[in-house]
């Protein structure tokens, strides 16, 4: 199968993907190398290993909660051929594939001014009504994390819901409890996450942060734009990478998110659960994205011992 990397409306590169097992083959021609999604090309060149492992990080991961009786509802037999069923389509960022020689447009198919189904969302909390004619119009479709959650549209705002795991459900109530205390600490900005309940479990909503002009850049991403040199600690590598690309306040970000992490006993952070936001049309870094994520904190898992 033959698709064209667009970012937006514009073109980026040709690339082979298999019909079989759903994985880039190869990467053709290229046409707007600045376009590339950070930390998968050298000069250049694209590093195809790299983007194959950028492009299936758009699948739900295997470790999803109930993800496989979530595909096998929904009649996807291959996770990653989840993917390509409404173009790779995001709310996160602005990449999408287009097949080649169609007249696609991305302001035609987009979820930030477009309608989507949420009926994979739905299948995925394991929801089966109307299970005979499920629609794959979803930002659903390319959603990471291991937590069940699902995009939806309230107030003409589209927001996320996510729950949390066995035995306590705990992690959308430490989300709320993270947002107030970093209400009160008015020093960065934050997900301001609500609670909801269904059938008396707690689930966690947020307004999503990114608009059809902007995108979330994984830190992952931004660490991998840079060979790491053996005698500097990651922290330092990262750092280099950002001040390098030019994003802002990289120590006062990291210092208040380790500091914040600090206080609720956040055990779960890692590259790929905070990030910066840039321009995804003059590719120009705004800055960190608001903190996000502090679910898997307040011993969310564990049973006191008395």
């Amino acid at each position: 199968m033959k698709y064209i990397l667009m970012h937006k409306e514009i073109s980026v590169c040709e690339i082979n993907i298999s019909d079989a097992s759903f994985s880039v083959e190869s990467i053709g021609k290229l046409y707007n190398p600045g376009h590339i999604p950070p930390g998968l090309s050298h000069n250049d060149k694209i590093d195809t290993i790299k983007f194959n492992r950028w492009y299936k990080s758009r699948s739900i991961p295997a470790s999803r909660q109930a993800a496989e009786e979530a595909l096998d509802l929904i009649g996807i037999a291959h996770r990653d051929e989840l993917i390509l069923k409404h173009y790779g389509l995001s709310l996160s960022d602005q990449y999408w594939f287009k097949p080649k020689g169609s007249d696609l447009r991305w302001k035609d198919v987009n979820f930030f001014y477009n309608d989507f189904s949420e009926d994979v969302g739905n299948a995925l909390f394991g929801n089966t009504s109307g299970s005979d004619n499920i629609s794959l119009v979803s930002p659903d479709n390319t959603s990471d994390g291991w937590l069940k959650k699902k995009w939806t549209v309230t107030g003409g705002k589209r927001c996320l819901i996510k729950s949390g795991s066995a035995p306590f459900f705990q992690e959308p109530l430490n989300e709320k409890i993270a947002s107030v205390i970093q209400r009160k600490l008015n020093y960065m900005p934050f997900v301001d996450y609500d609670l909801i309940f269904d059938n008396n479990y707690p689930l966690s909503v947020c307004e999503n942060f990114i608009t059809p002009e902007t995108e979330l850049i994984s830190a992952y991403s931004i660490y991998e734009t840079l060979p790491k040199e053996k005698n500097i600690s990651s922290y330092e590598h990262f750092v280099k990478c950002c001040e390098i690309q030019g994003i802002p306040a990289v120590k006062k970000f990291l210092d208040y998110m380790f500091a914040v992490d600090y206080i609720i006993a956040n055990s779960d952070r890692h590259l790929r659960n905070f990030g910066a936001i840039r321009n995804a049309e003059t590719l120009e870094w705004i800055g960190f994205a608001p903190l996000f994520d502090c679910g898997t904190s307040l011993w969310f898992n564990q049973i006191a011992k008395i």
